[in-house]
Order: C-alpha cells, then sequence, then structure tokens
C-alpha cells in the first residue's frame, strides 16, 4: 500500500498550524490596553509579571529531543518507554517571569497544577526575588492567560492573590 501512495506522490505529514482561527473584534484593542498598562508601570518601576504553567513532564531518565554535549560513544541511557513511573509521577512547573528585570522563576510541583499551587509559585517569586527587587512597591501587574489554574472565573485564584 504504502509503495502505491508513493508511486502516486503522497507522503506521511503531520498537522501545520496555519490556519487563523476567528477572533474576537477587540482582540488588538485588549492587547495594546494590557501593554499600555504595562508600559505606564514599568516606567514607573514597578513589578510586571507573567505567569503561566508550562507543560508537564514525566519525571524519571525519559527521552527528551534536546541534546547535550557529552564525549563520544557516551549518551546518556534513559528509557526505553515513556510509561508514568507511579513512585515519581509527573512534574507540573509553573513559570513568574518579570518583565522589566527579564528574570525568571520556576515553581515545580509533583501534584497538580491548580490555582493554589499558581498563587503559591507567585508568592514564593515575591518573596524570593520580588521583594529584593522592588522594596518600595506597592503595586504588582500579573498577566496570565485565562485558563487552567489561571482562570479567572475560578474563585481560589481571585481569593489567594
Amino acid at each position: 500500500m504504502a509503495n502505491l501512495l508513493h508511486e502516486r506522490n503522497y507522503s506521511l505529514q503531520s498537522n501545520r498550524k496555519n490556519l487563523e482561527g476567528p477572533q474576537h473584534a477587540d482582540r488588538n484593542a485588549q492587547f495594546e490596553f494590557i501593554a499600555s498598562c504595562a508600559k505606564t508601570l514599568l516606567d514607573e518601576g514597578e513589578p510586571v509579571i507573567s505567569v503561566d504553567a508550562k507543560k508537564k513532564e514525566l519525571t524519571g531518565v525519559f527521552a527528551n529531543s534536546g541534546k547535550t554535549w557529552r564525549p563520544k560513544g557516551e549518551a546518556e541511557e534513559v528509557l526505553v518507554n515513556d510509561f508514568i513511573d507511579p513512585s515519581l509521577g509527573r512534574t507540573n512547573p509553573y513559570g513568574v517571569y518579570d518583565i522589566g528585570r527579564n528574570k525568571g522563576w520556576v515553581s515545580v510541583g509533583i501534584d497538580h497544577d491548580t490555582a493554589s499551587f499558581a498563587t503559591e509559585s507567585i508568592l514564593r517569586w515575591w518573596r524570593k526575588m520580588g521583594s529584593l527587587a522592588y522594596p518600595a512597591t506597592t503595586k504588582v501587574m500579573i498577566t496570565a492567560d485565562g485558563g487552567g489554574s489561571n482562570e479567572s472565573r475560578i474563585r481560589l485564584w481571585k481569593l489567594e492573590l
């Protein structure tokens, strides 16, 4: 079957994200408003952070697509199958990026990506980095997507912030 398809100039291909879906009429205005607010605060020396959960990863010696420099013939050995190790689970990274200082903070959880974990990550960034960099600040601008642990409709996210 594969030979017939090749003869007809077919090949195996993965999807390509090229098509733009419909967008909200005010999308550009929303981003311009956010950028304007961020610029005002940054000009005042106030912190502006961007927060988001990152891709969950298996914990352990699993293959990944990156490469590292190692002596020839000494490739790192990893597991053949990517089956979750129940004793190690998955890691849930949550990033806090300080836009004005171009510095980041990553908290890594081993349970679930929740509003509590997200807000605790922000608090840890504040205690370890933010309060040192901005000792006199009275406000922090937080930008976040509107889904997952950052979901604006989740009461816990608002309460714990």
